[in-house]
């Protein structure tokens, strides 16, 4: 599988990121052992969880999918082979959250111990924390990395002016900076990332990995009518989609995989593949199958009449 270096990090991943916000939510242990099996079997392997994930699960109160993720790395041996970006900053209990340096340095060990390794490959600040000064919040990488617990830093979820902040912070200190970037982009949700971001992310060299590629799973084009939205647990986020611009994304897309003989997620996910400042789509997956058609993905080349298509069809 082809590989791409992510932003300025000696980190070179596949063109895709196995999402693990399934593992132990709509994915049991086994069956993520599978998936994960198979997708580290494809080549250069990068996994991304966050440590409230899935607290949404009845029964669950976040942790799980670190969990299994550090049972599997333990099981099979295999933690060099892959690339592991995990999040702090989510609710995870009274006092437990935000991106205070001492809440940090608590939730970096937490993540460590369920990871069952030494050192996180990619670090995330999950959400902005409006109550600690991002320099403070760069400091506390600085100490991980200086440590040996993470070797990069990045964030989820900025805007423009917020990661603007951010890199002039780390400027300024001249410590360790956001490496890489986790934005929503998607087909279906452009605006937010290609207005200020995706320049942002170019010019200063920083990695996107993006997430709800797939838009939450309306892009797989299995929604259609409120009644599929049944179809899934995850199928209440989708209702948003069901309007004119998303029925005509979804014809576009059916139009360029029939010319492919692929199918309609495979090609969503290969146009933000080809996005300009994307290193790579997160998608999940709960089933070795699913994970080969992310594998499909990343060898399909769209050309330029069919990333003509599918922009015209998403214009916004």
């Amino acid at each position: 599988m082809q590989t791409r270096r992510l932003g300025r990090t000696d980190l070179t991943i596949a063109p895709i990121v196995l999402g693990g916000n399934v593992f132990g939510w709509t994915a049991d242990k086994a069956e993520s052992f599978a998936v994960l099996d198979r997708f580290v079997a494809a080549g250069p392997a990068a996994i991304d969880t966050a440590d409230v994930y899935s607290a949404w699960a009845p029964g669950n109160h976040g942790g799980e999918s670190e969990t299994i993720l550090g049972e599997w790395m333990k099981a099979r041996g295999n933690r060099a082979r892959v690339v592991v970006i995990t999040k702090v900053g989510s609710p995870m209990g009274k006092g437990k959250e935000g991106l205070s340096p001492a809440y940090i340095e608590e939730a970096v060990e937490a993540s460590l111990k369920r990871l069952q390794t030494d050192a996180i490959d990619l670090y995330l600040s999950h959400w902005p924390d409006m109550a600690t000064p991002v320099a403070d919040t760069l400091g506390a990488y600085q100490r991980l990395i200086e440590k040996g617990k993470i070797r990069w830093c990045g964030a989820s979820n900025l805007t423009p002016t917020l990661l603007e902040q951010a890199v002039e912070a780390a400027k300024a200190r001249g410590g360790p900076r956001y490496e890489v970037l986790q934005p929503e982009y998607n087909l279906a949700d452009r605006a937010g990332f290609e207005h200020g971001l995706a320049d942002l992310c170019r010019r200063e060299e920083i990695g996107v990995v993006t997430y709800f590629s797939l838009a939450k799973g309306f892009l797989s084009g299995k929604y259609r009518t409120e009644a599929d939205l049944a179809k899934s647990p995850r199928g209440g986020g989708v209702k948003a989609y069901l309007n004119p611009r998303g029925f005509r994304i979804l014809d576009a897309l059916e139009a360029v995989a029939a010319s492919h003989k692929a199918k309609p997620a495979e090609v969503a996910l290969a146009w933000v593949m080809a996005r300009p400042g994307v290193t790579a789509p997160i998608a999940s997956a709960t089933s070795p199958e699913q994970v080969e058609s992310l594998i499909r993905a990343t060898q399909l080349t769209l050309s330029p009449a069919d990333m003509a298509a599918l922009n015209e069809a998403s214009a916004y």
